[in-house]
């Protein structure tokens, strides 16, 4: 798949620079990027096959529990180009604030 963009994932991160998990934070981002960077998705039951605990909210919008659930990714997915575009990143608790079919990265 090819991901738009990964800037965003280090924008997050750069932001938590002082946070006492950013490594780990960083570690779970650069494997979930490294998986779906290889994947050959289809269709969203292939998301849920690899990611047992993502949330598939709309046919094209997922949701990925980042480090233990404690960040959510929402990504949107058009499987028929292979595309994910990051839409949004944050908090477990952020997340509640937010209406995840619609929200787009700023």
């Amino acid at each position: 798949m090819r991901i738009i963009a990964r800037r965003t994932l280090r924008e997050f991160l750069e932001a938590r620079a002082a946070s006492k998990d950013q490594r780990a934070l960083k570690a779970a981002l650069d494997a979930w990027f490294d998986e779906v960077r290889k994947a050959k998705w289809r269709n969203s039951t292939e998301v849920k096959r690899h990611y047992a605990t993502a949330s598939i909210v709309a046919a094209d919008r997922v949701v990925f529990n980042i480090k233990g659930n404690d960040y959510r990714l929402v990504v949107a997915v058009d499987y028929e180009k292979s595309i994910v575009w990051i839409k949004w990143i944050g908090t477990h608790k952020d997340y509640d604030e937010i209406d995840v079919r619609t929200v787009q990265h700023e």
